[in-house]
């Protein structure tokens, strides 16, 4: 059965509302003085950390070019040590970065936090913060005293924080003399994270000012109850009229096939993939700047949502529900599907053992073009650090090296998993495997994973079948992966205004999505970010393009 057509599906949802012609090229011009400080455009580029790939035990599954990873069916048979010696002084470090997770046990009942603490050789005054409260914390802490800044802070890049790079520039260590080039040879595990994660990271002002938390390849990805999805007709090769159709078919009674937390836009983002949409931006051979608000791909895609919404294929709180609790509705069968990173299958496959198989969705296709996915930005945020004195500073990149020790380590084992006996006891095949008290004083609940952590691989303790299934996922759909042009590139405006800018777009998608207004408001919103500063964006992204290229 043939899927519907994009422009039969805009004129659905518009009402009879005529679609606004949507201009495609943008040339604007970069703004003053903002952009000066934070951009790399007609600065002296500091090279990127010289990479040296970290010794480790061969996968068994070999990663690719492309962006498949490495993956490994069973665990090592004996860690190694990465780390020297301790590499703390004794010293306090207050640390601050998002959770996904519940709060921790304070640190005084928690033998987790206590272990990795004795580790790193310092006490840790750990302040985590849920993803939900995540950019209003930061807004405190950006507007508050200098001098009481955590010593250590991981940016998320999860949300857009307003004037990101000048705080970062005014407030941070400047980590240049530190990192770029050889000078990371210093810290063996820093200069173990690939140059993709340094790129995606990118320079503020021509320098390195934090350290990238490396990611995989697929970004938001749209999770489903493999069961549920395959005994409503999924198949390999599905249309957008397939999808339809089997969500409506999953959906029933008190379970709804979609899934949505508050902020993800319906699942906007695996939608507008599967629509070969722009991943927020695109360049063209010119080095011009294209928005995804502007491409009639995009606006489809919203369209099809709204549709599916009207269906009724989402849960009704689709716009409210925390992540924590659609990932209940998710284990209980509320939901058959959420999206959420890749790399939350870590702990989606083990929670859903015995209740049901996770599965990541391959995209489906529209007016007969294949789907794509979306590619992430190589990291999941960087972590920065408080101006100090050189001698502080290097200690406290030796606590990031630390963390950032390669899968096969004794390093890597605690921080994943903990105290052997305490937090994990070995399975059969050597795996950790969590004690009940592991799974309260976990990596999720107390992130230290997020400050620094080693290059990303294919790991599921005791769950082999899962971890070639993701692997064989993961080699078809690395081809399509569309990436944000805008990575590693700063702007002026975006930093200043973006925040803004796209509280007005998401704000206008979801009342369209869901149903409280026309697809008309849309293109009056799109001609409003234009004017407001999406135009400067693109020209100033543009300019910064050039700089880097």
């Amino acid at each position: 059965m043939p899927s519907m057509s994009r422009r039969s599906l805009l004129r659905s949802v518009a009402a009879g509302s005529a679609a606004v012609a949507v201009p495609g090229l943008l040339t604007a011009c970069s703004t003053g003085s903002d952009d000066a400080d934070v951009s790399n455009a007609g600065k002296k580029l500091a090279p990127w950390p010289a990479y040296a790939a970290p010794a480790g035990p061969r996968p068994d599954l070999a990663p690719t070019d492309a962006g498949v990873q490495a993956g490994f069916t069973s665990y090592p048979s004996s860690l190694v040590t990465s780390v020297a010696r301790t590499p703390g002084d004794g010293s306090t470090v207050r640390v601050l970065t998002v959770t996904f997770g519940t709060p921790p046990k304070p640190a005084a009942q928690n033998q987790y936090w206590r272990a990795v603490e004795k580790a790193l050789g310092v006490k840790i005054e750990f302040t985590v913060v849920p993803q939900a409260d995540y950019q209003k914390k930061m807004a405190t802490v950006m507007a508050g005293d200098p001098d009481a800044l955590p010593d250590v802070i991981n940016v998320f890049s999860g949300v857009t924080l307003p004037r990101e790079a000048q705080f970062v520039q005014r407030r941070a260590e400047d980590l240049t003399p530190y990192l770029s080039g050889a000078a990371v040879r210093d810290y063996p595990n820093l200069a173990g994270i690939p140059t993709h994660a340094w790129r995606d990271m990118g320079r503020i002002g021509g320098r390195l000012y934090g350290v990238p938390v490396e990611r995989p390849l697929p970004g938001s990805t749209l999770w489903l109850n493999q069961g549920l999805f395959t005994d409503a007709g999924m198949k390999d090769g599905w249309t957008s009229t397939d999808f339809t159709a089997v969500a409506k078919k999953a959906t029933h009674g008190k379970r709804y096939a979609l899934g949505a937390s508050v902020g993800s836009l319906f699942g906007n983002a695996v939608h507008a993939a599967a629509h070969n949409a722009p991943n927020a931006w695109a360049v063209d051979k010119n080095g011009t700047f294209h928005p995804h608000y502007t491409d009639d791909r995009y606006k489809a895609a919203i369209a099809f949502q709204a549709q599916l919404r009207k269906n009724g294929s989402y849960h009704p709180d689709a716009t409210s529900i925390s992540p924590v609790d659609l990932s209940t509705l998710f284990l209980n069968g509320t939901v058959a599907s959420l999206q959420d990173g890749f790399n939350a299958y870590q702990s989606r496959y083990l929670d859903a053992e015995g209740l049901l198989t996770p599965a990541p969705a391959l995209p489906y296709s529209v007016d007969g073009t294949p789907g794509g996915i979306v590619a992430a930005r190589r990291s999941f945020g960087y972590t920065i650090l408080k101006k100090a004195s050189k001698e502080r500073i290097q200690m406290l990149l030796r606590l990031l090296d630390h963390l950032a020790a390669p899968f096969g380590t004794k390093e890597w084992e605690l921080v994943h998993f903990g105290v052997e006996g305490v937090h994990f006891t070995r399975g059969k095949d050597g795996s950790p495997q969590a004690t009940e008290l592991g799974e309260v004083e976990n990596v999720t609940n107390l992130p230290f994973r997020f400050l620094a952590d080693g290059p990303q691989v294919l790991f599921l303790p005791g769950l082999p079948a899962a971890v070639r299934a993701l692997h064989t996922w993961q080699s078809k759909v690395a081809p399509v992966a569309i990436r944000n042009a805008s990575f590693g590139l700063k702007s002026g405006t975006e930093t200043s205004q973006g925040a803004t800018l796209k509280a007005l777009m998401d704000d206008t998608i979801t009342a369209v999505v869901a149903g409280r207004a026309p697809l008309s408001e849309y293109d009056e919103a799109v001609k409003k970010w234009r004017s407001r500063g999406g135009d400067r964006m693109a020209g100033e992204y543009a300019e910064e393009y050039h700089a880097n290229t």
